[in-house]
Protein backbone atom coordinates (compact mmCIF):
# COMPACT_ATOMS: atom_id res chain seq x y z
CA UNK A 1 0.00 0.00 0.00
CA UNK A 2 1.25 3.59 -0.85
CA UNK A 3 2.12 5.38 2.07
CA UNK A 4 0.47 8.49 3.50
CA UNK A 5 2.98 10.93 3.15
CA UNK A 6 3.96 9.59 -0.89
CA UNK A 7 0.02 10.24 -1.39
CA UNK A 8 0.90 13.85 -0.36
CA UNK A 9 3.37 14.56 -2.41
CA UNK A 10 1.19 14.83 -5.44
CA UNK A 11 -1.46 17.02 -3.53
CA UNK A 12 -1.62 20.47 -4.54
CA UNK A 13 -3.11 24.10 -3.92
CA UNK A 14 -3.43 22.84 0.30
CA UNK A 15 -3.77 26.21 2.63
CA UNK A 16 -4.88 26.10 6.11
CA UNK A 17 -5.48 30.13 6.83
CA UNK A 18 -6.26 32.82 4.73
CA UNK A 19 -6.10 31.52 1.54
CA UNK A 20 -5.65 34.85 -0.12
CA UNK A 21 -1.83 35.35 1.33
CA UNK A 22 0.86 34.08 -0.93
CA UNK A 23 3.37 31.57 0.61
CA UNK A 24 5.82 34.11 -0.78
CA UNK A 25 4.56 36.11 1.95
CA UNK A 26 5.62 33.67 4.52
CA UNK A 27 8.55 33.77 6.57
CA UNK A 28 10.59 31.01 9.21
CA UNK A 29 10.17 31.48 12.85
CA UNK A 30 12.91 29.85 15.08
CA UNK A 31 11.15 29.20 18.36
CA UNK A 32 13.90 26.57 19.08
CA UNK A 33 16.02 26.69 22.70
CA UNK A 34 18.90 27.34 20.75
CA UNK A 35 17.65 30.87 19.43
CA UNK A 36 19.25 33.09 21.74
CA UNK A 37 18.02 36.05 20.26
CA UNK A 38 14.46 35.02 22.32
CA UNK A 39 16.42 35.95 25.18
CA UNK A 40 15.48 39.46 25.14
CA UNK A 41 11.70 38.89 25.42
CA UNK A 42 9.38 36.99 27.94
CA UNK A 43 7.59 34.63 25.75
CA UNK A 44 5.71 33.24 28.25
CA UNK A 45 3.59 36.61 28.15
CA UNK A 46 1.47 36.67 25.35
CA UNK A 47 1.47 40.38 24.98
CA UNK A 48 4.81 40.26 25.01
CA UNK A 49 4.71 37.46 22.37
CA UNK A 50 2.45 39.10 20.30
CA UNK A 51 4.13 42.20 20.12
CA UNK A 52 7.30 39.65 19.28
CA UNK A 53 4.97 38.47 15.98
CA UNK A 54 3.88 42.17 15.06
CA UNK A 55 7.19 43.66 14.91
CA UNK A 56 9.05 40.57 13.07
CA UNK A 57 6.61 40.07 10.15
CA UNK A 58 7.12 44.16 9.01
CA UNK A 59 11.04 43.79 9.28
CA UNK A 60 10.50 40.58 6.57
CA UNK A 61 7.89 41.82 4.74
CA UNK A 62 5.58 39.10 5.26
CA UNK A 63 2.59 38.38 6.72
CA UNK A 64 2.82 35.32 8.26
CA UNK A 65 5.37 33.27 10.15
CA UNK A 66 5.80 29.47 10.03
CA UNK A 67 7.43 26.75 11.46
CA UNK A 68 7.79 24.78 14.53
CA UNK A 69 8.43 21.15 13.43
CA UNK A 70 10.43 18.92 15.40
CA UNK A 71 11.42 21.67 17.72
CA UNK A 72 12.76 21.85 20.87
CA UNK A 73 11.22 24.68 22.65
CA UNK A 74 11.31 26.08 26.12
CA UNK A 75 7.98 28.30 25.65
CA UNK A 76 6.61 24.85 27.58
CA UNK A 77 7.96 25.31 30.39
CA UNK A 78 5.37 27.73 32.37
CA UNK A 79 2.82 24.89 32.37
CA UNK A 80 1.89 22.17 34.06
CA UNK A 81 0.48 20.67 31.11
CA UNK A 82 4.01 19.72 29.79
CA UNK A 83 5.88 19.42 32.88
CA UNK A 84 4.84 16.57 35.60
CA UNK A 85 7.03 15.77 37.80
CA UNK A 86 6.17 12.19 37.59
CA UNK A 87 7.34 12.30 33.80
CA UNK A 88 9.71 13.15 31.34
CA UNK A 89 9.50 17.02 30.14
CA UNK A 90 7.70 17.35 27.06
CA UNK A 91 9.22 20.31 24.95
CA UNK A 92 9.65 18.97 21.20
CA UNK A 93 6.70 20.20 19.32
CA UNK A 94 5.28 18.10 16.61
CA UNK A 95 3.11 19.88 14.66
CA UNK A 96 3.29 23.05 12.11
CA UNK A 97 2.71 26.75 13.63
CA UNK A 98 1.16 29.95 11.72
CA UNK A 99 1.34 33.03 13.48
CA UNK A 100 -1.42 35.53 11.98
CA UNK A 101 -3.51 38.19 13.88
CA UNK A 102 -6.52 36.71 15.46
CA UNK A 103 -9.81 36.87 13.88
CA UNK A 104 -7.81 34.98 10.47
CA UNK A 105 -9.63 32.23 8.60
CA UNK A 106 -8.68 28.94 9.29
CA UNK A 107 -9.76 26.34 6.53
CA UNK A 108 -10.21 22.31 5.91
CA UNK A 109 -6.88 21.08 4.43
CA UNK A 110 -8.99 18.73 3.05
CA UNK A 111 -12.42 17.25 2.52
CA UNK A 112 -13.23 15.81 5.84
CA UNK A 113 -15.65 15.74 8.26
CA UNK A 114 -15.86 16.53 12.33
CA UNK A 115 -14.33 14.22 14.44
CA UNK A 116 -14.05 15.68 17.62
CA UNK A 117 -14.05 19.13 19.24
CA UNK A 118 -13.08 20.67 22.68
CA UNK A 119 -12.29 23.85 24.88
CA UNK A 120 -9.00 22.38 26.08
CA UNK A 121 -8.54 25.64 28.22
CA UNK A 122 -5.41 24.75 30.51
CA UNK A 123 -2.37 27.54 30.59
CA UNK A 124 -0.45 26.58 27.67
CA UNK A 125 -2.59 24.62 25.98
CA UNK A 126 -4.29 24.56 22.20
CA UNK A 127 -7.22 26.49 23.79
CA UNK A 128 -10.79 25.79 21.09
CA UNK A 129 -9.51 22.44 19.14
CA UNK A 130 -11.21 21.09 16.17
CA UNK A 131 -9.98 17.50 14.38
CA UNK A 132 -11.11 16.74 11.13
CA UNK A 133 -11.54 12.93 9.86
CA UNK A 134 -9.95 12.50 6.26
CA UNK A 135 -9.87 9.30 3.95
CA UNK A 136 -7.29 8.95 1.07
CA UNK A 137 -7.56 5.82 -0.55
CA UNK A 138 -6.90 3.10 1.81
CA UNK A 139 -6.16 5.68 4.55
CA UNK A 140 -8.04 7.51 7.10
CA UNK A 141 -6.14 10.00 9.32
CA UNK A 142 -6.67 13.15 11.07
CA UNK A 143 -5.76 16.64 11.11
CA UNK A 144 -5.71 18.77 14.07
CA UNK A 145 -6.59 22.90 14.39
CA UNK A 146 -5.93 23.99 17.54
CA UNK A 147 -5.87 28.15 19.00
CA UNK A 148 -9.01 28.66 17.26
CA UNK A 149 -11.52 31.10 18.47
CA UNK A 150 -14.29 29.67 21.31
CA UNK A 151 -17.43 30.72 19.56
CA UNK A 152 -16.50 28.37 16.51
CA UNK A 153 -17.41 24.89 18.02
CA UNK A 154 -20.72 26.76 19.35
CA UNK A 155 -22.68 25.58 16.43
CA UNK A 156 -20.76 22.42 15.11
CA UNK A 157 -21.45 19.09 15.46
CA UNK A 158 -19.40 15.50 14.71
CA UNK A 159 -20.10 14.44 11.61
CA UNK A 160 -20.48 18.08 9.60
CA UNK A 161 -18.28 17.84 6.78
CA UNK A 162 -15.99 20.57 5.34
CA UNK A 163 -14.87 20.79 1.71
CA UNK A 164 -10.94 21.70 1.24
CA UNK A 165 -10.52 25.00 1.50
CA UNK A 166 -13.38 25.66 3.49
CA UNK A 167 -13.72 27.65 6.57
CA UNK A 168 -13.52 26.22 9.56
CA UNK A 169 -12.70 28.31 11.99
CA UNK A 170 -10.78 31.55 12.77
CA UNK A 171 -7.53 32.13 14.88
CA UNK A 172 -8.81 32.87 18.68
CA UNK A 173 -6.91 35.76 20.80
CA UNK A 174 -4.95 34.86 23.78
CA UNK A 175 -8.08 34.78 26.50
CA UNK A 176 -9.11 31.53 24.81
CA UNK A 177 -6.13 30.14 22.86
CA UNK A 178 -3.93 28.82 25.93
CA UNK A 179 -2.60 32.53 26.21
CA UNK A 180 -0.50 32.49 23.56
CA UNK A 181 -0.21 35.11 20.33
CA UNK A 182 -2.44 34.22 18.06
CA UNK A 183 -1.18 31.43 15.47
CA UNK A 184 -2.73 28.13 14.09
CA UNK A 185 -1.03 25.03 15.59
CA UNK A 186 -1.90 22.35 12.43
CA UNK A 187 -1.14 18.64 12.88
CA UNK A 188 -1.30 15.61 10.90
CA UNK A 189 -2.48 12.31 13.03
CA UNK A 190 -2.40 8.96 11.73
CA UNK A 191 -3.69 7.51 14.81
CA UNK A 192 -6.12 9.28 16.73
CA UNK A 193 -5.48 6.63 19.50
CA UNK A 194 -9.12 7.50 21.33
CA UNK A 195 -8.26 11.18 21.70
CA UNK A 196 -11.67 12.99 21.20
CA UNK A 197 -11.28 17.12 20.49
CA UNK A 198 -7.04 17.19 22.03
CA UNK A 199 -4.13 15.28 21.10
CA UNK A 200 -0.71 15.77 22.18
CA UNK A 201 1.15 18.46 19.99
CA UNK A 202 4.38 18.70 22.02
CA UNK A 203 6.25 15.27 23.18
CA UNK A 204 9.07 14.13 25.11
CA UNK A 205 12.57 12.96 23.64
CA UNK A 206 11.77 9.48 24.69
CA UNK A 207 8.98 8.88 22.70
CA UNK A 208 10.17 11.51 19.84
CA UNK A 209 10.45 8.62 17.08
CA UNK A 210 6.52 7.29 17.50
CA UNK A 211 5.18 10.82 17.48
CA UNK A 212 7.33 11.71 14.22
CA UNK A 213 5.86 8.70 12.40
CA UNK A 214 2.26 9.01 13.72
CA UNK A 215 2.46 12.76 12.83
CA UNK A 216 4.31 13.63 9.68
CA UNK A 217 5.84 16.73 9.12
CA UNK A 218 2.73 19.47 7.82
CA UNK A 219 4.93 20.62 5.12
CA UNK A 220 4.08 17.50 2.82
CA UNK A 221 1.14 18.30 2.62
CA UNK A 222 1.16 22.33 2.80
CA UNK A 223 4.47 22.51 0.62
CA UNK A 224 5.22 26.20 2.27
CA UNK A 225 8.90 25.60 1.62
Amino acid sequence: MISLETLFLDLKDIKVIDSSIPYTQYTPLDLSASNLDLNQFDLTNSNEFEKYIEQLLPKKKSTVAYGGYNEIRNLYKRSTVFNDLNTEERNIHIGIDLWIKSGTAVLAALDGKIHSFKYNNNLGDYGTTIILQHQLENHTFYTLYGHLALENIASIKVGDFFAKGEKLASLGDPTVNGDYAPHLHFQIIKDIEGNFGDYPGVCSKNKLSYYLENCPDPNLLLKIY
